[in-house]
């Protein structure tokens, strides 16, 4: 039986290698991550009428077609409105071979930005799933929520992980790797639905602050230039109450902090799930792929904390200090990464408390 496990850097090169993966233009250097691929947008975006699936019985080029409002050239950057939907090919397509499936997620500055992104496939009846052998095109939508973007060819708001086989990690085994490697900061873990829950942080730091809140009608936030915004232009910061809680407006968007620090070793890779649609008036929108090496000592961090991006439904709802609000899932690794999260690559969260995306200047 082949052995199970999430394709680290060295198998996703050798997948270019093999013409498993394609690419109409060379990799960019920093593109192969320690436990996925970062995909990059192509020439064109559509802006179309509604999101959508194709189906089992039809292309995404072939809905395109019918639902497509126009065209808006990449090439030397364009602006994406919020509350729009865009369908972009991306420079990837795939041709994977039996045994190899994937699963995509929007990359962490991507989500801190409240940029909606799914990655669609022909004849895919889900997002983010690309099954095992699927030959063909990639596909994006992208939908600003919050701030109006530029984007061009080649900038990359997605990542997506191979694997083979079954590599999730069972309740056991996950309560024995965190006995051995510390998973989360937690006196008492709560390991139940195969994950780890992660709770919020409201306490505040000394100076209080537990989060932020975006502001509406905002300059333009371009996805490929690093530290070049001013936080305050952006966002407003959040200090605590003093009892603990946040009332979250609905139609608002937050970025808080889990209470718990996150370790993820070498030889494992781990993602943040839904904790439950049922607990309460909101959801979180998580980038939810953490790397090996993501907190962990031996490349560069003591635990990392991990970013949260909350919306609340059509009700005000209360969060409360501690309450739990997803689930860290992990996989095991095929074999070791040739480069760790923090430790071979530049790692813009590693060792990170309450971040904003790198897009904005520290304070």
């Amino acid at each position: 039986m082949a052995k199970a496990g999430i394709l680290p850097d060295k198998d996703i090169a050798a997948l270019f290698e093999r013409g498993a993966l394609i690419s109409a233009r060379p990799l960019d250097d920093d593109q192969i991550q320690p436990a996925s691929l970062d995909l990059r947008l192509g020439s064109v975006a559509f802006r179309v009428r509604a999101s959508f699936l194709p189906g089992p019985q039809d292309r995404v080029s072939d809905k395109l077609e019918r639902l497509k409002l126009h065209e808006i050239q990449l090439g030397e950057g364009a602006v994406l409105e919020t509350g729009c939907v865009y369908i972009v090919p991306l420079l990837e397509a795939l041709k994977l071979p039996a045994g190899i499936s994937a699963s995509a997620n929007p990359k962490s500055s991507t989500g801190r930005l409240d940029i909606f992104t799914r990655v669609m496939t022909d004849h895919g009846q889900e997002f983010d799933k690309i099954p095992e052998g699927y030959s063909g095109p990639l596909y994006m939508e992208v939908s600003p929520r919050t701030f109006p973007i530029v984007v061009r060819t080649g900038s990359r708001l997605s990542q997506v992980r191979f694997r083979t086989g079954k590599a999730l990690l069972s309740e056991g085994e996950l309560a024995d790797l965190h006995a051995s490697e510390t998973l989360v900061a937690s006196e008492a873990p709560n390991i139940t639905g195969g994950g780890i829950a992660l709770s919020v942080d409201l306490s505040g730091g000394e100076d209080g602050l537990i989060g932020y809140r975006a502001k509406h009608h905002t300059a333009l936030v371009d996805v490929d230039r690093r530290a070049a915004l001013e936080v305050a232009d952006f966002w407003e910061p959040l200090r605590g109450d003093g009892a603990g809680g946040l009332i979250l407006d609905p139609d608002e968007f937050y970025i808080l902090v889990s209470r718990e620090a996150v370790h993820v070793p070498p030889l494992h890779a781990a993602e943040m799930t839904p904790f439950d649609p049922l607990v309460g008036e909101f959801r979180v929108h998580y980038a939810g792929f953490f790397d090996p090496g993501f907190g962990h000592s031996g490349a560069g961090g003591r635990g990392s904390r991990a970013v949260l991006e909350v919306r609340s439904h059509e009700v005000p709802f209360i969060l409360e200090h501690g309450q739990i609000v997803g689930r860290l899932v992990y996989e095991q690794m095929l074999s070791r990464p040739n480069a760790l999260y923090g430790a071979d690559l530049k790692s813009n969260y590693q060792g990170q408390a309450l971040k904003l995306s790198k897009h904005f200047r520290a304070s």
